[in-house]
């Protein structure tokens, strides 16, 4: 199943950086697939337009910045 949506980030100036997500997940986890052999198998993290993050099956660009860390954190404990 694919979900879509943005994650508020809070910023050192009292704002938010608005984190844009794409998640693929499924039921049961996958070991071979699934990041840390959980249920997500394809995520994909925006923000300012730019891909900061980006998991297909395996790594193609792990977090770049703090606010794709958190972002990984929050999806992970939703969805994997």
């Amino acid at each position: 199943m694919w979900n879509e949506g943005t994650i508020g980030i809070p910023a050192a100036d009292s704002k938010y950086t608005a984190v844009h997500y794409w998640v693929k997940h499924f039921e049961e986890p996958s070991e071979e697939y699934g990041i840390n052999g959980g249920k997500i198998s394809k995520l994909m993290l925006k923000a300012n337009e730019e891909v900061i993050c980006n998991y297909d099956r395996g790594w193609d660009i792990e977090p770049t910045c703090r606010e794709a860390e958190l972002a990984l954190g929050i999806l992970l404990q939703k969805y994997n």
